[in-house]
């Protein structure tokens, strides 16, 4: 497979992951902004801090107007990270390599770039349907998923694509819960009932699996260890990390593994950092610098993906 498409097979992936998780984390803050509370507005400016590039006096300014943070994060081409920005790029990849994608995959990346380019969208963001063409998107956004799962044969592009998903969702769930300690300060024994995190768990998809899962009121350890070391929870970090593992060995045993070696190792204390790691290790090492030296650690890794694989200098 030549380099170009392995790079776009990977970051179509990537964005439409990326696009899914920032309109479920919409969806979850408009709700519940529409509750009066306290934390409202902390969340929106939490929601900018990952969703976009902004000076934090910009965040501050616009962390009162929800409707213009709705506006700014799906349809402003200003800003970098916005849904229309990262779906016109996932059609672009899409576009120069339909000979490695299904005809549905590439259809349902057309559908969703002609309807977030469409001047209805602009219109309903602009009014009191804001709510709705968010979950319109993020529905467009859901068929994507189960279509490629249905649809493209476990080949080479099947795990180029699994590697992009599954490392953007594990850099996303961790930046997420990285600003829920943060308005804490990282404090692991100042007990949270499950109210407090409720946001979180929604933005990952998990508060009927946390409810039905965890029992005792330790809510602050529950919800972080489903997000961190649940296995059977399809967004917690241990859950992608062992994906990463199983598409990454896939795609090592087609090339020469000998010329893999250093990658395979770097993974390895990766995945051991995650998969051997307990809430006693990290309150001895610090809740917050876990989760950075986390971060940083599968952003290195995927600098070294792109330097075996895509011929990235």
């Amino acid at each position: 497979m030549l380099s170009r498409i392995a790079d776009s097979l990977f970051w179509l992936s990537r964005y439409m992951e990326r696009s899914e998780g920032m309109l479920r984390s919409l969806h979850t803050t408009y709700v519940f902004s529409l509750d009066t509370g306290r934390e409202a507005n902390s969340s929106w400016k939490a929601l900018l801090e990952i969703f976009s590039g902004l000076e934090e006096e910009k965040q501050l300014e616009l962390q009162y107007a929800p409707n213009e943070i709705v506006r700014y994060l799906v349809s402003d081409l200003k800003n970098s990270n916005s849904l229309k920005v990262i779906v016109n790029k996932s059609r672009e990849n899409a576009r120069g390599m339909q000979d490695h994608i299904t005809k549905e995959v590439w259809e349902q990346v057309n559908q969703l770039y002609h309807l977030i380019n469409s001047s209805e969208i602009e219109l309903e963001l602009s009014g009191n349907n804001q709510i709705q063409t968010i979950e319109l998107l993020q529905k467009n956004c859901l068929l994507f998923t189960g279509i490629v799962d249905t649809t493209m044969p476990r080949s080479m592009s099947w795990s180029f694509m699994n590697l992009g998903k599954y490392i953007e969702r594990a850099i996303l769930t961790i930046e997420l819960l990285d600003k829920n300690y943060e308005s804490i300060a990282y404090d692991l024994n100042e007990e949270k009932d499950i109210l407090f995190w409720r946001g979180l768990l929604f933005s990952l998809s998990g508060y009927e699996f946390h409810l039905k899962t965890y029992r005792s009121s330790e809510t602050n350890s529950n919800v972080g260890h489903q997000v961190l070391f649940n296995h059977q929870f399809p967004h917690s970090v241990l859950y992608c990390v062992k994906r990463i593992k199983t598409y990454l060995d896939t795609m090592v045993k087609e090339k020469n593994p000998e010329d893999q070696h250093g990658i395979i190792k770097q993974f390895g204390r990766i995945s051991s950092s995650v998969e051997f790691t307990d809430f006693v290790l990290i309150k001895e090492s610090g809740m917050q610098a876990y989760l950075k030296q986390l971060k940083n650690n599968l952003r290195n890794f995927t600098k070294t993906l792109s330097q075996y694989y895509f011929s990235y200098s």
